[in-house]
């Protein structure tokens, strides 16, 4: 298996009101805010149509468990079911099953520290 993670998928972190720093952000910083956050679009070295996501969630989100922590990453991959075989043979222990939906595959693992870290093989194009 050639690449692992292929970038920054996404920024989550809890907030004690989501819409407040929502505003905040459009308002101080210029994010082209929605309910969701913002995304960010860009291109990788082949010139194709990427993105990252920055979302706050509610302070008591359930989403980043079993990690203790305050935010969580999304890494974007190129082949997350040839990955999570690997990572599963390494002993990474794996949250959940993987889900598909229109715009990507995802799936969960936990690091050395027990942070909770999304994997996500994206669709980009079902943004657009």
């Amino acid at each position: 298996m050639k690449k692992r993670i292929t970038g920054i998928g996404g920024l989550f972190f809890k907030s004690k009101d989501p819409k407040a720093s929502k505003d905040w952000y459009k308002k101080h910083l210029g994010f082209n805010t929605d309910d969701y956050g913002c995304t960010f679009w860009w291109k990788d070295k082949d010139g194709n149509d990427c993105s990252t996501q920055w979302s706050p969630f509610a302070e008591d989100t359930k989403y980043y468990e079993p990690s203790k922590k305050d935010f969580m990453f999304n890494y974007r991959v190129e082949n997350l079911e040839a990955l999570l075989k690997v990572l599963k043979d390494e002993g990474v222990t794996i949250v959940g099953d993987m889900e598909t939906y229109d715009y990507g595959k995802f799936a969960w693992i936990m690091d050395n520290e027990n942070n909770k870290i999304e994997l996500w093989e994206p669709i980009d194009a079902a943004f657009k």
